[in-house]
């Protein structure tokens, strides 16, 4: 069976989702691609070059592969409009902002990725918190009742 077929609950008769929420998912997974890109990097790097410490390496490559799995999950969530994907986004974003805070206080070619960082994990909350976006969700307040 298909989805189309049996569609969830809370899709049925669903608006069109907001642009908001679609660019917020796009900056969610262009985070979680970041993410895995620099995995890979990490690992190639300490399976092929000369690291310091090759373990650390590896390990530190795997990890970063492992938490692009939250960032990938929530935009796939977001797309999918489960109200479910908002809490991991907004962690997420969170997360990176000291990220790109100690990103910008190297001194070196890290800088234009903490700003890139920055803007990124700041227009993701401004689109998530959005009252039309937590309504595209299904999201309602403290003590309201669901339609």
């Amino acid at each position: 069976m298909s989805p189309e077929q049996n569609p969830t609950p809370e899709n049925v008769g669903a608006e069109p989702r907001p642009g908001r929420l679609t660019m917020a998912a796009a900056l969610v997974a262009l985070e979680g691609v970041a993410l895995v890109a620099g995995g890979v990097y990490l690992l190639v790097m300490g399976l092929t070059g000369h690291p310091d410490d090759r373990s650390q390496a590896v390990t530190g490559g795997v990890t970063l592969i492992a938490l692009a799995l939250l960032p990938l999950l929530a935009a796939r969530g977001l797309l999918l409009r489960r109200s479910w994907s908002r809490g991991p986004t907004i962690i997420t974003q969170i997360m990176a902002l000291p990220v790109a805070y100690n990103l910008l206080q190297a001194d070196s070619l890290a800088i234009p990725g903490g700003i890139a960082l920055a803007v990124v994990a700041v227009a993701t909350l401004v689109l998530i918190l959005n009252p039309e976006t937590t309504r595209a969700l299904g999201i309602t307040g403290p003590g309201a009742a669901r339609e």
